[in-house]
């Protein structure tokens, strides 16, 4: 066996040298798309007032907006994580990011109830197939240990606040080990 042994992501097929280092720039995208996902979730929440007084839109509409997102992106995520197995998490961030962004534009300037409502299920769909995707992309381009550890951190401060992405962007991640900060909180 050669220096150049390979490791397969599922179905995808994609040989990839055994000491990739993944670049910075793949971890800002799996990061980038996790928190538009949960700001677009929250986001809309602030802008109910100003939806319904605008858009003269019901009661029932405004919790037709908030729920057909979570509503979609909840039940799918299975489907997204099993699509992303059989045609690739790579293609499928891809696909789910581009549909997420149409729906996005969509539901911005939607003026009828319908239409913003319709485009929030699109949002939520697309968001099934973009969360799986980009996890499953963490692990397989950071290689087992603390390069994936690190990884996983700052994509999970994405997911959460950005008062936790800031936390741990300052932390000294590269440094970090259990015994480490144990010794450290000690002392």
């Amino acid at each position: 066996m050669t220096a150049m042994t390979t490791r397969q992501s599922g179905s995808e097929g994609a040989a990839l040298p055994a000491g990739l280092r993944a670049s910075g720039s793949a971890l800002a995208l799996v990061c980038a798309a996790q928190f538009v996902l949960q700001l677009d979730f929250s986001i809309v929440n602030v802008a109910l007032p100003t939806i319904q007084r605008q858009l003269h839109f019901t009661a029932a509409h405004l919790q037709w907006i908030v729920t057909g997102y979570a509503l979609t992106f909840g039940s799918l995520l299975l489907l997204g994580g099993r699509a992303g197995d059989l045609i690739g998490h790579r293609r499928l961030l891809l696909v789910g990011l581009s549909l997420f962004g149409v729906s996005s534009l969509s539901a911005g300037f939607s003026l009828s109830p319908g239409l913003l409502i319709g485009s929030r299920f699109i949002q939520g769909a697309s968001a099934a197939l973009v969360a799986p995707s980009a996890l499953a992309l963490l692990t397989f381009l950071f290689n087992e240990g603390p390069p994936r550890t690190r990884a996983r951190l700052r994509s999970a401060s994405c997911r959460t606040t950005p008062a936790g992405n800031a936390a741990v962007s300052t932390w000294r991640a590269p440094s970090w080990s259990p015994r480490r900060w144990r010794r450290s909180s000690t002392a």
